[in-house]
């Protein structure tokens, strides 16, 4: 094997498949490492953990072809240090041999058919998405599902195609997101599939830098997310996750029907004083709000070190009331609001709260309540 390739190009690829190599692995140490090929004109790039694998291509000066697997780390790390432009590369008796300008290094490889066969997907059904809106929609509730056990389904998203609306949907059991993007045209069947948590994160940090459309190709226990390149046909970058098995919750059953209070609020204040109210609110994380005609009493009490209590004007309707929360989950709820004002409909003492954009109804976010004991 023998290539040329740009150094900012180089680093780009092996940026994006350093993320998917465990650092260490007792059982399967091969994973620490990047698998390097060249065909004809493309150097492709290839990493896994056994749940995501990640490709990448781009176009090289390719003078002999070749295979070889190195270890990821200590490949980035140098590649990254080197000035910018070429950077040759020649592999010999499984040694790979680095010049850059003033600069040369020796990187010890292996046999590259221990490397783990990364699946492909032969048949299914492929979205296109525009990259830009789905990941921005990904970082809505990205934060919310946890490590399940007892409940493997909802330490992952939750994906539903439906017409011409995608529901992007996560939830931990007390809080939950949703989602909505519409599709530039109806799919002709509804699908719904759930991704793992850490495959969700890696698309969001893989592809929000990108810009236009990339495929989303479903099959039943796995997912691709594929982009094409400017200058070459063929993908660019492939990431590959299995899926969570299981049934997603019916969670549509749980979104409040109606509402008893409606309150119009400042996203930016009312985020300041639930920060504010954080610094007293005891163990269980407790904040209270008291709803009145036009504003809101926030209000927080710790036996260790004090109270605070502040007041917020709002636009009210309907009932008067007050509802305790988790300030964690309310704080999480209204940075991933954008607009400057918000509603946060109240139903009861003990029923769900659900904080949403004014003017906004593609996203939403409910919260159960802390129950009087």
């Amino acid at each position: 094997m023998k290539f040329i390739l740009l150094q900012d190009k180089f680093r780009e690829g092996l940026s994006i498949i350093e993320r998917i190599c465990p650092t260490k692995s007792l059982t399967l140490p091969i994973l620490s490492n990047i698998l390097i090929k060249t065909e004809k004109n493309f150097i492709n790039l290839v990493g896994t953990d056994l749940e995501i694998g990640v490709k990448w291509w781009s176009l090289a000066k390719i003078e002999k072809e070749g295979k070889v697997v190195v270890p990821t780390k200590i490949l980035s790390n140098f590649i990254s240090l080197l000035p910018k432009g070429r950077v040759n590369v020649e592999l010999k008796n499984r040694t790979l041999f680095i010049k850059s300008n003033n600069h040369q290094t020796q990187i010890k490889g292996f046999d590259p058919e221990e490397f783990p066969i990364v699946p492909e997907i032969k048949e299914g059904k492929s979205v296109p998405l525009n990259i830009n809106a789905f990941c921005q929609g990904l970082t809505q509730v990205v934060d919310v599902p946890i490590i399940s056990t007892a409940r493997p389904e909802i330490a992952g998203v939750y994906f539903s195609f439906q017409d011409d609306v995608l529901k992007i949907v996560a939830t931990d059991s007390f809080r939950l997101a949703e989602k909505k993007i519409s599709l530039d045209k109806k799919i002709d069947k509804r699908m719904s599939f759930i991704l793992p948590q850490k495959a969700v994160r890696e698309v969001i940090n893989i592809f929000s830098e990108k810009r236009g459309e990339f495929q989303l190709v479903i099959s039943p226990n796995q997912v691709l997310f594929e982009t094409e390149a400017v200058k070459h046909q063929g993908p660019k970058i492939q990431l590959l996750s299995r899926l969570i098995e299981g049934e997603y919750p019916d969670y549509e059953e749980i979104l409040p029907k109606k509402r008893e209070t409606e309150i119009v609020l400042d996203r930016n204040e009312f985020l300041k004083q639930l920060k504010m109210a954080s610094l007293f609110s005891g163990r269980i994380n407790e904040v209270k709000l008291n709803v009145t005609k036009n504003k809101v009493e926030v209000f927080s009490q710790n036996p260790e070190t004090g109270e605070y209590k502040s007041f917020l004007k709002a636009n009210v309707k309907g009932k008067e009331g007050e509802a305790s929360f988790n300030y964690k989950f309310l704080i999480d709820g209204v940075l991933k609001i954008k607009t400057s004002k918000l509603i946060f409909e109240l139903n009861r003492e003990e029923g769900p709260g659900l904080l949403k954009p004014l003017g906004d109804q593609n996203y939403l976010y409910v919260v159960m309540p802390i129950k009087a004991s």
